[in-house]
C-alpha cells in the first residue's frame, strides 16, 4: 500500500470505499476531507466552512457511505442541494465512490423531470437522496413519510438555498426528518440566517473551517463564451476556424460526448481522436504519443482520462463541457501554458451554468472574459488566411514546373486562366465556401445569450438586429390547431433551460393524461406553447397549478391569440 492510500485507508473508511476513491485518482485527502471524514464517521453534527472547489463532496460523501446499511433497502441519507445541476453532480460523486460497494443505491430528485420515478425509486430502496428543496417537498406533498427512515442529513451549500428563497422548504424538510438524524451543513460563508438554522436544528456541531486558497491561472489567456447546450458541436466547429492552435485538448463530461465530438472533428477533416475511461491503455498510450508527435491535433478527453497528460505542443484547452468544480477547471486548463509557453483556455458556458461560471472567477481570483462566437466575416478571413499560407512555399516554382501543363488544361477546356485557377481552388478546398454569402448560409445559429437586462453595445448592430428578427418570428401566429385542442402558454422558455421533453414529463406526470391527449409542444426563447384537449381543460390546469419545472413554477394559462 503507497503512502498516499494511507491516507484515506488511515481516516478509518472501509477498503472498498477508498479503493474507489483512488481509482478516481485522488491520492491525497483534502484538508477539508481530513477533518470532516472523522467527525462524520463518529456520528457527530457538523458545520463545514469551505468554498466549493475544496473536496467538500467527498468530506461528507465517503463517511456517509460508510454508515450505510445495504441490507436494509430505505432512504438512510438525505443530501440537499440548491440546484439541479449541484444535485447531479453530487449523485454521480456519490455513484462513482460506491463503484465497489454492491447494494447502494442512489436517486437524484429534482425539478424538471417526471415525480412518479424519483417517487418510486425512493420507495424501491435507494438509500441516499439527493434532492433540491423544492421538488422535494413536492414528494412530501404526496406522501409525508417518504423520509421517515433517513439518519443523515447534509445541507451543501446552504447559504445558496437560502439566496434562492429555500428557508420554507428547509423547514418542512427538517420537520419531516426524525430528530435523531445526524445533521451535516457546509456553506461557504455563515451570516445569521445559517446560524439561525444550525441553533435550531443541529445538536452541539463540530466545527470545521477551510481557509480556500486563491488558485491563479494567470500564464493562460481564458474566455468564455455563452451556447445553448445542444450547440457545442457546432459552436467548437466554428471555434476551430479562426483559433490557431498547434495542438488541442478538449474536456468533456462523460464517455458518450468523447465519442460524439470526435467523430464531429473526424468528419470536417481534423485529425482528431477520443480519450476515456473505457480505452485501454495501450491505446490512451498511443493516443497521446500521436499527439506529441503530430499525428494527432485534437483529443477529446473525460477528466479522469486525461489525468498525468503532459504534451508541451498543447497550445489551447477548449471546456466544451463545464467541469464540476474550480479545481478541475485549473487542472484542465493547466493542460497548456506550460513551461513559459503561451497557452489560450475557452470556456463554453450554457445559460444554466452562469453561477458556476461565477464560483470558479472567485475562487482563482481571475476574470474569465466573455468572448463572442466568431461570425462569418472573420470565419471567411481565416478560411482565406490558411489558404493563402498553405499556398505561399508553392508560388515560386508553381510556374516554372506545371506552367506548361497550366497552360495545355487552358487550351483543352477552353476556359480562361482565372476559369482554371478557380475550379483548382475549388478542388483544393474541397468545395468549402469561401465567398461570405455563402459562409453565412452555412453558420447554425449558436446564440450567446447575454445575461438579461444586459443592454448590447452599439457595435454590436448585426446581433441586435439578429435577436429583433428572433422576436418577430416568435411573435407569428402559432401553426394551426388539431380539432379538441387548445393552446396554453407558460412563461418559461429555452432561456431557463426548459426543453419540450421536461414540459411533456411534468403535464403527463402531474396531469395524469395519455401520451396522446397532448399535441404539439413549442418551446421559444422566452416562453412556450403546449397543445392540450379543450375538454376538460380548466380541471387539467387546476391539476397542474402547483407544478414545477425547472425549479420554477409551470403556470400555465389558455392562450389567446389576436
Amino acid at each position: 500500500m503507497t503512502q498516499e492510500t494511507g491516507g484515506f485507508a488511515a481516516l478509518g473508511l472501509n477498503p472498498n470505499i477508498v479503493a474507489a476513491v483512488m481509482a478516481t485518482g485522488y491520492e491525497e485527502p483534502s484538508a477539508i476531507q481530513h477533518q470532516s471524514i472523522p467527525i462524520i464517521l463518529d456520528g457527530h453534527d457538523m458545520i463545514g466552512q469551505a468554498q466549493t472547489g475544496t473536496g467538500k463532496t467527498a468530506a461528507f460523501a465517503l463517511p456517509i457511505l460508510n454508515r450505510i446499511d445495504v441490507s436494509k433497502r430505505e432512504p438512510q441519507a438525505l443530501i440537499l442541494a440548491p440546484t439541479r445541476e449541484l444535485a447531479l453532480q453530487v449523485a454521480t460523486a456519490f455513484e462513482t465512490y460506491a463503484k465497489q460497494t454492491p447494494g447502494v443505491n442512489v436517486v437524484a430528485v429534482y425539478g424538471g423531470a417526471p415525480m412518479g420515478p424519483q417517487l418510486r425509486a425512493i420507495r424501491n430502496g435507494a438509500q441516499i437522496v439527493v434532492a433540491t428543496p423544492g421538488r422535494l417537498c413536492d414528494h412530501l406533498r404526496r406522501d409525508e413519510k417518504v423520509l421517515s427512515t433517513v439518519q443523515h442529513l447534509v445541507l451543501d451549500e446552504a447559504d445558496e438555498m437560502l439566496k434562492l428563497g429555500f428557508m420554507d422548504d428547509l423547514e418542512v424538510i427538517f420537520e419531516s426528518l426524525p430528530a435523531t438524524r445526524q445533521t451535516v451543513l457546509f456553506s461557504a460563508t455563515l451570516p445569521s440566517s445559517i446560524r439561525s438554522i444550525a441553533e435550531r436544528h443541529l445538536r452541539d456541531p463540530k466545527h470545521v473551517k477551510i481557509q480556500s486558497k486563491t488558485q491563479t491561472v494567470t500564464a493562460i489567456d481564458q474566455a468564455h463564451l455563452m451556447v445553448h447546450a445542444d450547440q457545442k458541436i457546432a459552436a467548437v466547429l466554428r471555434l476551430l476556424e479562426v483559433e490557431e492552435f498547434d495542438a488541442l485538448i478538449a474536456f468533456v463530461r462523460t464517455k458518450q460526448a468523447t465519442l460524439d465530438l470526435a467523430a464531429a472533428l473526424e468528419a470536417k477533416g481534423y485529425k482528431a481522436a477520443a480519450l476515456n475511461g473505457d480505452i485501454a491503455q495501450n491505446q490512451r498510450e498511443r493516443v497521446i504519443e500521436s499527439l506529441k508527435d503530430g499525428r494527432l491535433d485534437i483529443v477529446v478527453a473525460t477528466d479522469v482520462a486525461a489525468r498525468g497528460l503532459d504534451v508541451p505542443r498543447i497550445t489551447h484547452v477548449f471546456n466544451v463541457d463545464m467541469p464540476y468544480d474550480p479545481e478541475s477547471y485549473v487542472h484542465r486548463i493547466g493542460r497548456t501554458g506550460r513551461a513559459g509557453r503561451e497557452g489560450r483556455a475557452l470556456l463554453l458556458v450554457t445559460p444554466r451554468e452562469r453561477r458556476m461560471l461565477q464560483v470558479i472567477e472567485r475562487v482563482t481570483g481571475q476574470k474569465v472574459a466573455e468572448a463572442r462566437l466568431p461570425g462569418p466575416q472573420a470565419v471567411l478571413d481565416a478560411r482565406i488566411k490558411k489558404l493563402t499560407a498553405s499556398l505561399a512555399p508553392l508560388v515560386a516554382e508553381a510556374e516554372a514546373s506545371h506552367g506548361e501543363l497550366f497552360d495545355r488544361l487552358t487550351a483543352s477546356l477552353e476556359c480562361t486562366p482565372r476559369a482554371l485557377a478557380s475550379a483548382l481552388l475549388r478542388k483544393a478546398t474541397n468545395g468549402q465556401p469561401l465567398d461570405l454569402a455563402s459562409v453565412e448560409r452555412e453558420q447554425p445559429l449558436v446564440p450567446t445569450n447575454a445575461p438579461r437586462g444586459e443592454r448590447t453595445e452599439r457595435g454590436d448592430r448585426p446581433e441586435r438586429a439578429e435577436r429583433s428578427d428572433r422576436g418577430d418570428r416568435e411573435r407569428r401566429a402559432p401553426m394551426p390547431l388539431a380539432e379538441g385542442r387548445v393552446r396554453c402558454r407558460t412563461a418559461l422558455g429555452a432561456r431557463d433551460g426548459i426543453a419540450a421533453k421536461n414540459l411533456l414529463g411534468a403535464i403527463l406526470n402531474e396531469g395524469g393524461l395519455a401520451r396522446d391527449a397532448i399535441g404539439r409542444i413549442q418551446v421559444r426563447d422566452s416562453f412556450s406553447l403546449v397543445e392540450l384537449p379543450e375538454d376538460g381543460l380548466e380541471r387539467l390546469l387546476t391539476k397542474l397549478k402547483d407544478t414545477r419545472v425547472a425549479g420554477k413554477q409551470l403556470k400555465l394559462r389558455r392562450y389567446r391569440e389576436d
